[in-house]
């Protein structure tokens, strides 16, 4: 064949290829589309339709405080029998729905009522949501709005006119008439002691950048139960460690100076709680470092939520409360989970004043899965990452959208993914082989007030995924007193920095190649055998011990229990070629803890956190493992872990749910400023193949390299590769831009 010939061929070849991909591609969109979020033109079809339902009486959530109006909207997931059905059998497209929740506070009973609304994109029907014993949720447990942060602020204003003077002379800052040196809070959550209260406590700091770092020493207890906000009180102050019980015990007492007394620096100008540059290195950092290239263009494909990498498939969306979720892992068209979601994170801090000790962040209730802002290319991702916008219905009227709120890029490691340099052992070689580790990264992140997290799913080329999250931000300060050093560091003149744990929550849907699986858990035991080569001596070595779960009980770990090393989750009726059940593992990076003793007050809310590990039946009734009404009322939790577990149920051969808990201690110290800084604060897991394949899947990555020595004088190598040895440009040609905005279309 003459090279023109073969050059027609090879293009003929190309087109076909591209062709069968490009119908592949598309498919898997489609398939995807049954998990893709809801659109901005869907969001304003179900608030047009419930608006127009007189019976609701809705009005807009930012216009009118305490009346009827939608709180959030986001996708109705399908069933899952009914979603796979779809996916693996070309059933039915399941019917897309939204799931909305209505804040109802203009009656009688105030109450939240969530519905299902659809079908999609035209709805004509709604109904509520009716869950497991019709239990109702409390008007006072809803999460909070922008609407009621204004209303507070302003009665903030109304009732601390009578002690402005001592804000003044304390700060130098003050809610009234106050311009440019203004004071603001930090709302501490849980919103009281017990279910039904809605009484928060207001940490004050002065309003400038950075402002988590600068408490003033004055803490306010504000009622604000009660829909009408000239009702609401503040029932109690924390000034400088001492308590009392109203604005006129405290003005009184200030007077006749019967308390001690804060005249705080005028500090405003020191730059400890900013991100300005200050110091000096030894080497150069004005100018660039090194950047992520990809010198013949992406490796991965994105078609809207659908996303390909290597051999790799699956799709994502967002939820509003928690955050980023995968679903329909597959591997060379095989699936290995249904389901990996981020399902709540928590901080629960200690201290002295009621900012430390009431702390107990739980951060769904604030809307976790919508504070994802723009990503700043080259810092937050690489620039050449894929961006994606995301859309919410959350505490708005309108859709809101959030630019380049998700990225998607490949990045290299730095390290290769094997590698072997096979010596002679007398100053030569027979060969040298390595393969480029590069892995597909999935990231978001949430600024939950002064934190920020930032979210990664990690897809490896050798069917391993890691899931991480990784802790920045501003830390969660209060003002330091004598007995402060027992519950953090001083990080500034007066100003503590409280010790908290985080804990973070996953689902983990495991489908090892079907729904049917098992649970076992593999360690180490020695034993002590006769040498067989020399009966008069021993030999001690350690064995597997392999334990299967048969129930729920059985495969609950709680912190503080021993864990075995291997969590091996496989499908006893699928083998490898060598006879092996296929198998993944969840391997640990973490090294997080219980918050708080078993029942004791807000822990029953959060009782996944009495688990790092914890595998049930998959149930539709127990699709998350937290709400975001837990937050203002974790005493009698709308949803509560424990009763998935409770049941005891069966787990040989069924479809199982791993939920896996992360987290560390963080007690905060001088290098916490400005900001908390990612080294040594991520945390997470590993997905892991244990006999799932025949061999390592990465032998198909033709990123690989094998030398090897032509002459025993090793002057003539002969290298093989499947890349191109000239890769371009690595440079981007285009400045760096930022726009932190988020609008409605």
């Amino acid at each position: 064949m003459d090279q023109k010939c073969l050059l027609q061929l090879l293009v003929l070849m190309s087109a076909v290829t591209v062709g069968h991909f490009s119908k592949s591609f598309s498919r898997g969109r489609y398939m995807a589309s049954v998990f893709s979020d809801l659109t901005s033109e869907e969001m304003t079809s179900i608030q047009t339709f419930l608006m127009d339902q007189e019976q609701l009486s809705l009005v807009p959530i930012r216009s009118q405080f305490g009346k009827n109006s939608i709180f959030m909207m986001e996708l109705n997931l399908p069933k899952k029998r009914v979603a796979l059905n779809f996916l693996d059998n070309n059933g039915l497209k399941p019917l897309r729905e939204a799931k909305v929740v209505v804040y109802f506070g203009d009656q009688a009973q105030p109450n939240i009522t969530e519905y299902i609304v659809g079908p999609l994109p035209h709805p004509y029907y709604y109904h509520p949501v009716t869950s497991k014993g019709n239990k109702p949720v409390r008007f006072e447990s809803r999460p909070m709005t922008y609407l009621e942060y204004d209303k507070i602020q302003n009665r903030l204003t109304e009732l601390t006119k009578e002690f402005n003077h001592i804000l003044l002379e304390t700060s130098g800052f003050s809610f009234y008439n106050c311009s440019s040196r203004c004071l603001s809070f930090t709302d501490i959550a849980p919103r009281g002691l017990n279910s039904g209260e809605r009484r928060s406590w207001l940490l004050l700091q002065r309003y400038v950048d950075g402002f988590f770092l600068h408490p003033i020493g004055v803490e306010l207890l504000l009622n604000h139960r009660s829909l009408n906000p000239k009702e609401w009180t503040i029932d109690k102050i924390w000034y400088n460690g001492q308590y009392f019980d109203s604005v006129k015990e405290l003005v009184q007492k200030y007077e006749k100076n019967e308390l001690t007394k804060i005249r705080l620096p005028d500090n405003t100008k020191d730059p400890y709680s900013t991100f300005m540059p200050r110091g000096e290195f030894k080497t150069r950092t004005d100018i660039h470092g090194p950047k992520i290239c990809e010198p013949q263009g992406k490796r991965y494909r994105v078609l809207g939520n659908y996303v390909e990498y290597t051999g790799w498939t699956f799709a994502y969306r967002i939820r509003p409360s928690a955050g980023l979720q995968i679903f329909d892992i597959q591997y060379n068209n095989e699936r290995i989970a249904y389901e990996v979601s981020i399902q709540e994170a928590i901080a629960f801090y200690s201290g002295v004043s009621p900012g430390g000790t009431q702390t107990k962040y739980i951060d769904s209730g604030w809307g976790m899965g919508t504070v994802h802002y723009e990503l700043a290319k080259g810092i937050d991702c690489p620039e050449g990452a894929t961006y994606q916008d995301l859309y919410n219905f959350y505490d708005t009227d309108k859709p809101q959208r959030y630019k380049n709120a998700l990225c998607i890029f490949e990045q290299p490691t730095g390290i290769p993914l094997r590698r072997h340099f096979d010596s002679t052992y007398n100053s030569g070689y027979s060969f040298y082989a390595g393969v480029e580790n590069h892995v597909l990264v999935v990231r978001t992140t949430s600024t939950v007030y002064n934190y920020d997290y930032i979210w990664d799913f990690l897809f490896y080329q050798n069917g391993v995924i890691e899931v991480k999250v990784s802790a920045t931000g501003y830390i969660h300060a209060t003002f330091i007193t004598a007995e402060g050093l027992h519950f953090g560091s001083r990080v500034y003149d007066h100003v503590l920095g409280n010790l908290h744990t985080h804990l973070i929550n996953y689902k983990v849907d495991l489908d090892i190649a079907g729904t049917e699986n098992s649970f076992e858990t593999i360690d180490l035991k020695y034993e002590n055998i006769t040498n067989p080569w020399s009966p008069g001596h021993f030999i001690v070595q350690s064995r597997m011990d392999r334990v299967q779960r048969d129930s729920e009980r059985q495969a609950a770990f709680k912190f503080g229990s021993h864990v075995p090393r291997y969590l091996m989750f496989q499908n006893p009726n699928k083998k490898n070629k060598w006879g092996h059940q296929k198998s993944y593992r969840i391997q640990y990076n973490s090294h997080g803890h219980s918050v708080l003793p078993r029942m004791w007050a807000e822990e029953k809310g959060v009782s996944w956190s009495r688990y790092s590990l914890a595998v049930t039946r998959h149930r539709e009734s127990e699709l998350s493992s937290s709400s975001l009404y837990i937050q203002c009322d974790p005493w009698d939790p709308s949803v509560y872990f424990e009763n998935f577990i409770r049941n005891n149920e069966d787990i040989v051969n069924k479809d199982l749910v791993a939920w896996v808990t992360v987290g560390f201690l963080h007690i905060p110290h001088a290098e916490d400023i400005p900001n908390t800084s990612t080294p040594g604060n991520a945390v997470g897991f590993f997905l892991r193949p244990f006999n799932f394949f025949d061999e390592d899947p990465s032998v198909a990555s033709r990123s690989t390299v094998i030398v090897k020595p032509t002459d025993k004088s090793f002057t003539k190598v002969n290298i093989q590769r499947w890349t191109p040895e000239v890769i371009g440009q690595c440079v981007a040609d285009k400045p760096f831009r930022y726009n932190g905005t988020y609008f409605s279309d």
